[in-house]
């Protein structure tokens, strides 16, 4: 999938154009985790952090960190493999 942003948003943005799809999607991992849409490990997938930067950012947000059996799972592998 892919979404179509139009120019005149994309130029209203104020950052650097670099910059500017990196921090889209950080923004959009954001909002799926903390409307229980997206997983930890899949938010943290979308904004290309690894688990300990997307946790940052989350509390840099004030994002409450939410927990479900799988995600549980998702970490322990995650650890075991690090």
């Amino acid at each position: 999938m892919q979404l179509s942003i139009p120019e005149s948003i994309i130029q209203s943005i104020r950052l650097p154009e670099s910059r500017i799809e990196a921090e889209l999607l950080k923004e959009l991992a954001l909002a799926l985790y903390a409307q229980e849409l997206l997983s930890f490990g899949k938010a943290c997938e979308l904004a290309s952090l690894d688990h300990r930067q997307f946790s940052q950012l989350l509390g840099d947000r004030h994002i409450v960190r939410h927990y479900s059996e799988s995600e549980l799972a998702e970490d322990v592998d995650y650890a075991r493999r690090q």
